[in-house]
């Protein structure tokens, strides 16, 4: 899915000749037992992750950034490079693969844990994992900066919280501290469509799953923009297509409807007060990072108000998406020079509110 609007389309690839420099390549990390807070354990552990750009002397310059929900961390790599959101020219980038994307080791990749037999994970799991990579794989003591896009900006909420003195710099956009129960209602509402697939067959799928992943895409697709901007895109006339071109596409075996579920079940979860037994403000208090967070108040999808009270606790700017396209308001407005002007210096980013440009436009993709 494509989130900042003024980015270009095509993925940037670091120099690759020189030492400690990568174009970006798929890679895994093999973790062995990953340990979950709930005392589980997903064993045989990759994470997927790649990296651009190169890492400094002082080691001073990495930003992480994991996916969202049913992202890959190749659907980043068009963030990275030269007048985008991340130069890898001056930053060494890691894009991670968060658990459950059907890259990192997932319901649908793990052999001895497979489908329903894979462990509920949380949000905080997955930056559990995260840190493995940063420490015991790519040796690092620090991060200059963890940012991330809707599930990705829970995790970056997560590690501010978690890991206070590892980052300078968090930037969460479209994501939460805390899953509302408005965020709840939305995602078992998807969890329960997929289940009523005739061939669920109580999580031990007979063939591939359509009509219960085409009510999860319906439910989820209505919830990604606001009710205004469906309205003056989609006239009452195009609706039988529109409707029909997204049933068509809805289609997921076996392994792809748990990975669905999984990640949902960590997002119904996240919630950094009560893992820390506290408050939201309280919570906010143990950052030290510096943090821009960026909401859009038409989000339908994240409920921003927890990132708002967070922002406001932790005294960090925040950025208001002015537009009707809801949670995907950063694809319709740019916020890529506000990033970049933030990881090159914190103090002169304001809170302020942008605007969607007349006649923005994008097309609704399948995940976010």
């Amino acid at each position: 899915m494509l989130l900042f609007a003024a980015e270009a389309a095509c993925s940037h690839t670091a120099n690759t000749g020189a030492k400690q420099t990568s174009d970006g390549a798929q890679q895994f990390a093999e973790l062995g037992d990953l340990q979950l807070r709930s005392g589980a354990a997903i064993h045989e552990f990759r994470l997927g992750y790649r990296t651009l750009g190169r890492l400094n002397a002082a080691k001073s310059n990495a930003i992480l950034w994991p996916t969202w929900l049913g992202g890959k961390s190749e659907n980043l790599l068009e963030f990275i490079g030269p007048d985008r959101v991340v130069d890898s020219g001056k930053y060494f980038v890691v894009l991670v693969d968060s658990i459950g994307d059907g890259v990192t080791t997932s319901p649908s990749n793990n052999k001895s844990q497979p489908l329903g037999k894979f462990p509920e994970f949380t949000i905080r799991d997955m930056v559990e994992s995260e840190h493995r990579l940063a420490t015991e794989v790519l040796h690092l003591t620090h991060l200059r900066a963890v940012m991330g896009l809707s599930m990705g900006g829970m995790q970056t909420f997560e590690w501010a919280v978690a890991y206070p003195d590892f980052i300078d710099l968090a930037i969460p956009m479209a994501g939460s501290p805390q899953s509302t129960s408005a965020d709840k209602l939305l995602w078992t509402a998807e969890i329960d469509a997929i289940e009523s697939d005739p061939a669920w067959n109580n999580g031990r799928p007979t063939g591939l799953l359509t009509s219960g992943i085409a009510l999860a895409q319906e439910i989820d697709v209505m919830n990604l923009s606001s009710p205004t901007y469906r309205a003056e895109h989609t006239r009452p006339g195009e609706f039988a297509g529109y409707i029909g071109e997204l049933r068509r596409n809805a289609r997921a075996d076996g392994g792809m409807a748990w990975d669905q579920i999984r990640q949902r079940q960590a997002i119904m979860a996240h919630d950094i007060p009560a893992e820390f037994g506290g408050t939201l403000d309280q919570a906010a208090q143990r950052v030290r990072a510096k943090m821009l967070v960026i909401v859009s108040p038409e989000d339908h999808m994240v409920n921003p108000l927890p990132a708002m009270k967070f922002a406001d606790a932790a005294n960090a700017p925040l950025v208001r998406l002015d537009s009707p396209c809801g949670h995907l308001s950063l694809r319709c407005i740019s916020v890529g020079p506000t990033v970049t002007a933030f990881l090159a210096d914190p103090s002169s980013v304001r809170s302020m509110t942008l605007q969607s440009p007349l006649g923005a436009s994008y097309d609704q993709p399948a995940n976010h």
